[in-house]
């Protein structure tokens, strides 16, 4: 039985998210959505919830504890530090992760110039935890990563 326990239990060797940042011209909106690994999304949220265990799949949704975490972790501000709103959409499963969607209302007439971004999802749970944006406007695109001794970054597109 140990053996077959063994081989069972998964265990990713790397920790890492990946954002997509894309703006629609239409909606006027900025389009994100998060991709996280459910084992280690479920802890963080577990961890956020007090302790009380976060399981995607069960009879609750995590609804409200996945936006507060994501909302604490994941911000976009301008230059000067004013932080945009936007609306938590919700999550779906994708085989071993779950990508957790928002929106936010494009804000002047370039919506990635000068702009600040926190992201620093799953960092509090990993030390090698690194998180990559991808942002795409007017066919040009930009991958900014993100660690844990840099965890707020400017950028520019």
């Amino acid at each position: 039985m140990l053996p077959f326990l063994l081989v069972s239990f998964h265990v990713h060797d790397f920790h890492t998210s990946l954002t997509q940042m894309e703006f629609d011209a239409k909606s006027q909106t900025v389009e994100v959505s998060i991709r996280m690994f459910t084992d280690d999304l479920e802890t963080a949220l577990t961890q956020e919830n007090g302790g009380k265990p976060i399981h995607f799949g069960g009879p609750t949704k995590p609804d409200q504890v996945l936006e507060r975490y994501v909302r604490k972790h994941f911000v976009v501000a301008d230059a000067q530090r004013k932080q945009r709103s936007y609306t938590y959409v919700g999550y779906e499963q994708e085989s071993d992760a779950h990508w957790v969607y928002i929106e936010m209302p494009a804000s002047g007439a370039d919506p990635f110039k000068n702009i600040v971004i926190k992201q620093d999802i799953l960092m509090n749970l990993f030390s090698d935890q690194v998180n990559l944006v991808n942002i795409q406007y007017n066919q040009q695109k930009k991958t900014v990563v993100f660690r844990n001794n840099q965890p707020v970054q400017a950028v520019s597109l």
